[in-house]
């Protein structure tokens, strides 16, 4: 029996009609569906590709999506500036500052402008620690969709060792506090981690979360761990060299259609209940 397909792109699908039919609540409740803002800055083609899905994703469940853009040489001042208006906003019920963002912008600066309300992709300080601490509150959508596979596939996280490749603030950093939550050892890896292949071996769950193409040899990885790719570079292809190293998995996200429809997913889910608590449904 080969590997189990942790497929994503299906789990995501079949999320969308429970959350149109919140969205239509909501929108029976306010006039007007809940609205996820994305403020890009600059003409990065990856993330306009991903900033126009998650708009296509918003139509199908009946969410608004906002698209605010921003020129490449905008100031640290002017992308906050755009922030706080949306914060603001009553229409807008989550915002996502799509990254990266050009060098010169203080990107923490602008993730901490975000009304932690409205923080859906849980980018915040306030919502890391909020995550780290187990409490309620958003989550980095990315690790909550990693979490949320693992999940619903019945994959062991529990006492299970888990190795995060990858140290981003945005994601191997969160995804590590939600399955140190779930009650995994995790070790976080990172370019200067000694031996890495060695750590990675003794993994039963790997995530490749730095952005690497396939920087995780299939020789790295031991026979029937778990293997959850959260890259996405180009040509398709993600932190794992899956086309190797998922013969020796047990399980393994596909990339495409692993991590990103359920990321993509877990932004809009999130979205639609800040605008439930807003109306204190639920």
């Amino acid at each position: 029996m080969g590997p189990i397909i942790l497929d994503g792109k299906s789990l995501a699908k079949g999320m969308e009609p429970p959350l149109a039919e919140r969205a239509a609540r909501i929108r029976e409740r306010r006039g007007r569906a809940p609205g996820l803002a994305t403020v890009m800055v600059g003409d990065n083609p990856a993330s306009a590709m991903y900033v126009r899905m998650k708009g296509n994703a918003c139509r199908r469940v009946g969410v608004e999506p906002v698209r605010i853009d921003m020129p490449e040489g905008s100031t640290t001042a002017e992308v906050i500036g755009a922030v706080e208006r949306l914060n603001a906003d009553p229409g807008v019920s989550g915002i996502l500052l799509q990254h990266p963002l050009p060098r010169h912008v203080d990107e923490m600066a602008c993730f901490n402008a975000i009304s932690v309300a409205k923080d859906v992709d849980g980018v915040c300080v306030s919502s890391f620690g909020m995550a780290a601490m187990g409490m309620e509150g958003h989550r980095s959508a990315t690790s909550l969709s990693i979490v949320s596979i693992l999940r619903h596939y019945g994959i062991p996280i529990e006492g299970r060792e888990a190795v995060v490749v990858g140290r981003s603030p945005i994601l191997g950093k969160p995804v590590s506090m939600l399955l140190l939550n779930e009650n995994a050892t995790v070790t976080i890896c990172h370019s200067r981690t000694v031996g890495l292949p060695d750590v990675v071996r003794r993994a039963d769950i790997v995530v490749g979360a730095l952005g690497r193409p396939r920087f995780i040899k299939a020789d790295w990885v031991k026979e029937g761990a778990v293997l959850v790719d959260a890259g996405y570079n180009e040509g398709n292809v993600g932190d794992i060299d899956l086309e190797n190293a998922a013969a020796k998995s047990s399980a393994y996200t596909p990339v495409p259609g692993g991590v990103g429809p359920m990321t993509i997913m877990q932004l809009i889910s999130q979205t639609v209940r800040a605008a439930e608590m807003v109306l204190g449904i639920g």
